[in-house]
C-alpha cells in the first residue's frame, strides 16, 4: 500500500508525477469547499504527509483533523500561512525550500537595487518615448560604489547578498535577532540605527505576525530622502501605507519591491508612483530554481518515509 498524502497545493508537473508513483495523492486543491471538508474527514484521517506552499492556509483546525500526519513539505521558502506551532505541538515536521532559492533571490535583490538607484524604468521610458532625442540626455544618477547597504535578516539569502553587494562596492552591515558568528560584517542590533546609517536597506526576513510592519514610518524616514528600500521578503513586513506616504512626500527616495500587501493586485497608490521599481513576487522565478524547489518536496518526503533525516527541516517537533 502506498502512503497517503494530502495535496493542498501541487508542485510542478514532473515532481507531481514522481509523487503519484510513490504515494496515493488526495487532491484537496481540486475539490470545492464541501469536497475539501469531506476529504479531511475521510482520507485526511490516514494521510501521513501534506504537500503545499507558503501561500495556502494550513490551520490548527485542519491539522487537528489529521491524526496520522507526520510531515508537511512546503514548496516555498516562506510558510506564514502554515500554523507551525500547531504542527510542532502535534509532533509534525515542516520542511521548506530556502536552500534551493537563495541565489536567485539574492540576484533579484541586487537587480532591484541597481534598477531603483539608477532609475532603470524611467530611463527605459526616456528612450522609448523619444524624449532622449527631443529633450536631450537623461539626468545624471548616483553611483552605487561607496554607498552603504543594510541587510535586514541574515539567513541563507542574506548571506548570499553579501558577496554581491561587496562586488559592486557597497559597504555592508546587518541587523538580525542575534549576531552571526560566521558573518564577517558589522552587526547592528538596532534596526532604526541601521536605517539611519544605510543608503539602501534590503529586507529579507520571514513573514508572519512577528515581523508584520517591522519596516514602519520611523524606519523609512531614517533611510531618508536619498534612501532606497528593497523588499524581497514578504509584503507584510513593510507598512505599505507608510511606504506610500514616504515615497509620495519625498521622505524616502525610492523603493524596489518584489512583494506587496495585496497580491496579485497591489495598491495603485503604490504602483503608480514614479519612484518605485516593481517585480511580481518572482525573485525565485527561474526554471532552474523552481524545479529545484519542487524536487526538494519530493526528496524531503522520500527521506521521511525512508526513515532518513529531513533535508530542510524548519521546526523540531518532539
Amino acid at each position: 500500500m502506498k502512503p497517503d498524502v494530502l495535496v493542498l497545493r501541487p508542485t510542478l508537473a514532473p515532481q507531481m508525477q514522481a509523487l503519484a508513483q510513490s504515494y496515493t495523492l488526495h487532491r484537496h486543491d481540486l475539490a470545492d469547499a464541501e469536497g475539501q471538508a469531506a476529504l479531511l474527514a475521510g482520507a485526511g484521517q490516514r494521510c501521513q504527509a501534506i504537500v503545499t506552499d507558503g501561500h495556502t492556509p494550513l490551520t490548527r483546525q485542519m491539522i487537528e483533523q489529521m491524526p496520522a500526519l507526520k510531515v508537511v513539505a512546503c514548496a516555498s521558502a516562506g510558510y506564514e500561512m502554515i500554523d507551525v506551532e500547531a504542527l510542532t505541538a502535534q509532533g509534525v515536521a515542516l520542511t521548506n525550500t530556502s536552500d534551493a532559492l537563495f541565489d536567485d533571490v539574492a540576484d533579484t535583490a541586487l537587480m532591484l537595487t541597481m534598477a531603483a538607484r539608477r532609475a532603470l524604468v524611467a530611463g527605459h521610458a526616456h528612450v522609448v518615448s523619444g524624449d532622449w532625442g527631443t529633450k536631450g540626455a537623461y539626468p545624471l544618477q548616483s553611483s552605487l560604489r561607496g554607498k552603504k547597504l543594510g541587510i535586514l535578516g541574515m539567513g541563507r539569502i542574506g548571506r548570499a547578498i553579501i558577496g554581491r553587494a561587496q562586488a559592486v562596492g557597497l559597504e555592508t552591515a546587518y541587523f538580525s535577532r542575534s549576531a552571526k558568528a560566521d558573518v564577517d560584517l558589522p552587526f547592528q542590533p538596532d534596526l532604526l540605527a541601521l536605517a539611519h546609517w544605510a543608503d539602501i536597506l534590503v529586507v529579507i526576513v520571514a513573514g508572519g505576525p512577528g515581523t508584520r510592519n517591522l519596516i514602519d514610518a520611523q524606519v523609512l524616514h531614517a533611510l531618508g530622502p536619498q534612501g532606497t528600500l528593497i523588499n524581497v521578503s514578504r509584503g507584510s513586513v513593510v507598512d505599505e501605507t507608510a511606504l506610500i506616504a514616504a515615497l509620495r512626500e519625498g521622505a524616502l527616495g525610492s523603493a524596489g519591491l518584489d512583494v506587496f500587501w495585496n497580491e496579485p493586485n497591489p495598491d495603485p497608490a503604490l504602483t503608480l508612483l514614479p519612484n518605485v521599481t516593481l517585480y511580481p513576487h518572482h525573485a525565485s522565478g527561474t526554471v532552474e530554481t523552481r524545479a529545484a524547489m519542487a524536487q526538494l518536496v519530493v526528496d524531503n518526503l522520500a527521506a521521511h518515509f525512508a526513515g532518513r533525516p529531513l533535508l530542510t527541516p524548519v521546526n523540531l517537533p518532539d
